[in-house]
């Protein structure tokens, strides 16, 4: 591969932003022509930048120009066992070609550059983007099938819920009027005056009382009231009045002395 060099160089240097930057120690390995071809290893420190799959070294951090370029296509990133501690290297495919080996100063510093560069290059790209299609296809897919059929949906559940009775909503359960009242629980088709089951079996608890009014004399409404049948219970929460309809009759019976007084003085012509 060709590169324009002056170019090159302009992008290493340019404003534009670097994926990741920091200093690595790049092992040289120098060949003495002895009789026993004996290499010699050592290692540099140098700045590196990464730009897209494009990974440039400097002598300095502040230099103006690279002195080396690695383009990261069809090569793999791994750790390797080396003499120093923190080493991985860039190995490419082809055979014979050369594998950078690049040292960092600790653990983090590794492994955050092992994350970047193998994620530097365009194949790499590729199979992100190819992923990030599937699943927009299959989620436009799921939206499409939603979009078309959320009646249906909505119909076969309440449906189900129609087929069994068990798991009807408390407010759609068949209403039965007792002297033009509704009375508690009587969906179950319970005989009055029997406690109401709930679906476990249990009894279903009676609404919470509402506060006694007093009257001027300070006394409580469930003191014996004139023309109330003294056989009253004094309280309304028994086994006779589990029922919602009992716990009705049982306080409808001050408001109806109440009533049939107000009528005899309407007939008496008193307000």
């Amino acid at each position: 591969m060709k590169l324009n060099e002056r170019s090159v160089a302009h992008y290493a240097t340019c404003d534009s932003p670097a994926d990741h930057a920091g200093f690595l120690r790049k092992r040289v390995e120098r060949h003495h022509h002895h009789a026993h071809h004996h290499h010699a290893t050592s290692y540099q420190r140098r700045w590196f930048v990464l730009k897209g799959n494009l990974l440039f070294y400097f002598e300095e951090r502040e230099s103006r120009e690279p002195v080396g370029l690695v383009v990261l296509e069809g090569c793999t990133v791994e750790l390797c066992e080396a003499a120093e501690e923190f080493a991985f290297a860039i190995r490419f495919d082809d055979a014979g070609a050369r594998a950078y080996v690049l040292v960092a100063d600790g653990q983090a510093a590794m492994e955050a550059w092992v994350k970047a560069l193998s994620r530097a290059s365009f194949d790499y790209m590729r199979l992100v983007v190819r992923e990030l299609e599937k699943q927009l296809e299959e989620a436009s897919k799921t939206l499409a099938a939603c979009h078309k059929s959320p009646r249906r949906s909505s119909s076969s559940s309440r449906k189900r819920h129609l087929s069994n009775p068990a798991l009807l909503p408390l407010q759609e359960k068949p209403t039965v009027l007792e002297n033009g009242y509704s009375t508690w629980g009587s969906g179950g088709g319970v005989p009055g005056g029997a406690a109401c089951p709930d679906r476990d079996g249990g009894h279903v608890k009676p609404p919470p009382l509402p506060p006694r009014r007093r009257s001027a004399a300070g006394s409580a409404v469930g003191s014996p009231v004139p023309g109330l049948s003294p056989a009253m219970p004094e309280s309304p929460v028994s086994p006779d009045t589990a029922c919602f309809s009992k716990l009705h009759s049982w306080y409808g019976q001050e408001i109806a002395v109440l009533r049939r007084e107000w009528q005899e003085r309407q007939k008496r012509g008193h307000p």
